[in-house]
């Protein structure tokens, strides 16, 4: 259903959900089926429906995982998210899926993909499914402006006007925009009453370095990691330990993707600057490298690094601490030791920022859940107004978090409009 011309919209419908992305199309296949004498369609305004679906987990798509609790989520309250959360937990999620044919198989890591490791079967099980529940799919039709009308909403764009008793925001935030979530659909709750959490960042986003940095120069080299943060006063605030990529702009993979919003965040925080570092050899804490080094004999440094690092690596780090990479251990000095034992394990990292919302895979921020009754996703400050997936201030990991947090929200969203 993509073209405006041939598929005019009714005057009236029960519910309009704005958004058909993951957390859009759960809620109008929820709202659908729990009440199919309720008309119900869903606006989107991109031209390819489902683009985040489709690239998520490099076009497998990992629908979620097998352990999600809400200290995986970063935002509201972990109490308020749990509030979401096991309204549709993981094993429903499961069930969901399977209904609609998509089987999921769980991997190492506990991310759980389609078995066809295809992100394509996912959004054609999730379209059809709209299409069994009878709920109206349309676009492009960008929604620009809502009002409130009577005991409805009026809700209009380029392609004309439409009135609904019961309105869902499913826009998504502000990554990704080419995929169509731009950052609209906070203009619409602001419309209509809304205030957004303090900052909107780039969550789950690549970090990037100084044009000179050494790291730079290291692209393509994947390797797991230990990256900490701290405040001004060496607290720590948080750690990752996953996959490090090196990249010619910079850091991304797992561990950065995951540390990102809490760095980007820190640096906001009123005459904070945080520090962030990298411990190459995450079984090894400074202490106990030293050691080991002392131990190695005639083995020469560069050698000892290298069976444990990308060679590359090895010898990059021995040049930024000054280390001749050919002198045995056993005659390396102490303080050289010292030092390089401090770049292998602590390196200090000056990021420069990030690469934005076009490269983030999610928003942090957004409509703050305290402005929601959460047994519905209803605004507190807006009755017939609904929210669900990343328009809300919730962001989780990397590893299918986010779209669990699409599942159930959307899922609470879509109970609640056909009751």
């Amino acid at each position: 259903m993509s073209n405006p011309e041939r598929l005019p919209l009714p005057s009236h419908v029960e519910v309009i959900i704005v958004g058909g992305g993951a957390a859009g199309l759960m809620a109008g296949i929820t709202a659908g089926r729990r009440a199919p004498h309720q008309s119900c369609l869903i606006l989107d305004g991109a031209p390819k429906l489902g683009a985040k679906i489709l690239v998520a987990g490099g076009g497998r798509c990992n629908v979620t995982h097998d352990q999600v609790t809400p200290e995986a989520y970063a935002g509201a309250s972990p109490h308020a998210i749990k509030k979401v959360l096991r309204r549709f937990d993981v094993p429903e999620t499961i069930a969901f899926f399977r209904e609609l044919g998509v089987e999921l198989k769980r991997e190492s890591t506990g991310k759980l993909f389609p078995v066809s490791d295809s992100a394509r079967t996912v959004l054609d099980a999730l379209l059809e499914a709209v299409r069994g529940a009878g709920v109206g799919l349309y676009h492009p039709y960008r929604v620009e402006h809502i009002s409130r009308q009577g005991d409805g909403f009026a809700v209009s764009g380029a392609w004309g006007q439409i009135s609904a008793h019961k309105v869902v925001l499913a826009t998504g935030g502000k990554s990704l925009p080419k995929s169509g979530s731009d950052g609209g659909g906070y203009a619409l709750a602001q419309a209509l009453g809304h205030q957004l959490s303090p900052r909107l960042l780039p969550a789950l986003v690549p970090l990037t370095l100084p044009p000179d940095h050494f790291i730079r120069r290291l692209s393509g080299i994947t390797l797991p990691t230990t990256l900490e943060l701290r405040a001004d006063s060496g607290k720590r605030l948080i750690a990752f330990t996953d996959s490090t990529l090196c990249t010619h702009f910079g850091l991304s993979g797992p561990s950065v993707l995951n540390i990102s919003r809490h760095y980007l965040s820190a640096c906001t925080e009123s005459g904070e600057h945080p520090t962030l570092t990298i411990n190459w050899l995450p079984d090894f804490a400074s202490e106990t490298l030293e050691a080991a080094l002392q131990r190695g004999g005639r083995i020469s440094v560069g050698r000892w690094l290298s069976d444990r690092l990308p060679e590359r690596l090895a010898g990059a780090l021995c040049t930024h601490s000054g280390v001749d990479p050919v002198i045995p251990c056993d005659q390396l000095p102490r303080e050289s030791r010292k030092g390089l034992t401090r770049v292998v394990t602590g390196l200090p990292l000056p990021i420069t920022g990030s690469r934005g919302f076009t490269y983030a895979e999610v928003t942090a921020g957004g409509i703050p859940l305290s402005d929601l009754h959460l047994d519905r996703m209803e605004s507190r400050l807006c009755p017939g107004l609904y929210f669900c997936g990343e328009i809300c201030d919730v962001d989780g990991q990397i590893g299918g978090y986010n779209f669990q947090w699409a599942w159930a929200s959307g899922f609470v969203a879509g109970t609640s409009v056909s009751i």
